[in-house]
């Protein structure tokens, strides 16, 4: 019976891969004369349906030529029934230190579920009201507690259903804002104690931002003349005064960690960044450009480097950067279940991809 069940899934797997390609996907039509023995199968199909055709949806997929056809091995067939965040070889998530992700893979099983809000139809969340549906309790979500405040400000173009942001509202409820795009605040006053993630020329490391903040009072005015690398008034002064001096600010800087208060980040495309960045409530605010690494999310942009990050994996590894070179603490996990949603995700559309021949 379970070889036919794969059987069965395989085969509208295939024809579902045949019509994206060709342009001609229509759900309501596709699934009209759906048959499959088993009810389990069927809600598996549906799940997976779901995830296979957003991933489908980008133009990177719909661009990519199919080199194998239908042609799937056995191994491809056996992970349609395997859609779980399982750890594997060639899974850079599978170090994260997560909450149990069984409510996830219960949820997958049953399928759509409405939005205890608004009712709409949704798969684990609600990405309009940020709430988890009714098959998924939120008992069972972890909770994150974040060391600052997170605004985001969403593009009014960026799709509700495609964005990471939603994550971290879910995650961190208590610590995390959500904004549509130009509705967005007035940062002028507190300058001193705000921070924009977004790289530039005159962006800095987040190693160095206490050192960079303190040059804002809190009339949000930038104080060059606070740079303690400045030359000194008194030339004749001398070397271990100076190198004293210099060591007891660079001290008081680092101090000065706690002094940041709330990190903004901008939830767009990058092509869609320039009218947000611009914006002149974000004009002189302190920009941090994250280390380079490479990004796991599903819907990469097309022309752009991996290294181009989505918004959740840009607010995780700020944090954890934040929690080791300013806090200096070492990091153990604290913020590893922002990546909840994430990390099951990525899993099951790595899968379907896989069974799409992508793979």
């Amino acid at each position: 019976m379970q070889h036919t069940v794969q059987k069965a899934i395989y085969k509208y797997y295939c024809r579902l891969w045949a019509a994206v390609k060709t342009r001609e996907y229509n759900q309501k039509a596709f699934t009209k004369n759906l048959t499959l023995p088993m009810n389990s199968c069927r809600q598996q199909y549906y799940f997976c349906l779901d995830q296979l055709t957003m991933s489908l949806n980008s133009s990177t997929l719909l661009n990519e030529e199919n080199p194998q056809g239908p042609k799937r091995n056995a191994e491809c067939l056996e992970s349609l029934e395997l859609q779980s965040t399982s750890a594997s070889p060639d899974n850079p998530l599978q170090q994260l230190q997560l909450a149990s992700q069984e409510v996830l893979e219960k949820a997958k099983k049953s399928g759509r579920s409405k939005c205890p809000r608004c009712s709409s139809s949704r798969m684990f969340y609600c990405y309009t009201c940020f709430v988890p549906v009714e098959t998924v309790p939120t008992k069972e979500i972890p909770t994150v507690k974040l060391p600052l405040k997170i605004d985001i400000i969403k593009h009014p173009n960026e799709t509700d259903g495609k964005s990471t942001a939603v994550h971290a509202k879910l995650l961190a409820p208590d610590d995390v804002t959500i904004y549509k795009y130009p509705c967005i605040p007035e940062y002028e006053e507190k300058k001193h104690e705000i921070a924009l993630i977004f790289p530039g020329p005159n962006s800095v490391s987040v190693k160095d931002i206490a050192f960079h903040l303190q040059k804002y009072t809190k009339e949000g005015v930038y104080h060059s003349d606070d740079d303690c690398s400045r030359e000194p008034l008194h030339k004749q002064a001398k070397i271990e005064l100076e190198e004293k001096n210099l060591n007891e600010c660079i001290s008081s800087n680092r101090s000065e960690g706690t002094r940041l208060k709330k990190i903004i980040f901008i939830d767009s495309t990058w092509n869609q960044t320039n009218k947000i960045i611009t914006d002149e409530r974000l004009q002189g605010l302190l920009q941090v450009e994250l280390k380079t690494r490479k990004t796991c999310f599903w819907r990469h942009q097309k022309g752009k480097p991996d290294t181009y990050l989505s918004t959740i994996e840009a607010i995780y590894y700020f944090l954890v950067d934040y929690h080791q070179e300013i806090l200096k603490e070492s990091y153990k996990g604290q913020y590893d279940n922002l990546l909840f949603f994430f990390s099951f995700m990525y899993t099951l559309i790595k899968n379907a991809k896989c069974c799409a021949g992508k793979e």
